[in-house]
């Protein structure tokens, strides 16, 4: 795999990793869940109590970068074995959920704003 691998060959590479230790009986859409949460939660624990510029320092840090891309493909992990396993073609629906962001926040509205849709 590298930096052009498709979600497909991604999800692929989750799955197989999975079915040779035979993991798929723990992976229900709840487990998968709540490990996606988890791992999430340990990727922001790298973060919790620094300020902006502390959070730019530490991916600066290529000991702390590295630490923060194993808790980000921690998550990635999750996300793409609860797809895998539950038949959601990501890309798909990743474009779905931009074009319904894309009338909630219209560029002439959102730009350069942190509001939620309905605070316009």
């Amino acid at each position: 795999m590298d930096n052009n691998s498709t979600i497909r060959e991604c999800m692929d590479l989750v799955k197989d990793f999975c079915d040779a230790r035979d993991w798929e009986p723990f992976h229900g859409p709840k487990d998968l869940a709540i490990g996606i949460s988890t791992e999430a939660g340990e990727l922001l624990e790298n973060f919790r109590f620094k300020s902006e510029n502390e959070c730019r320092a530490l991916m600066g840090d290529p000991a702390r970068r590295e630490e923060i891309e194993e808790e980000l493909s921690d998550v990635f992990y999750f996300v793409l074995r609860f797809a895998q396993t539950n038949d959601i073609d990501l890309g798909k629906a990743l474009c779905r959920k931009v074009a319904e962001d894309g009338e909630k926040y219209p560029v002439e509205k959102a730009r350069g704003k942190n509001l939620k849709y309905s605070e316009f």
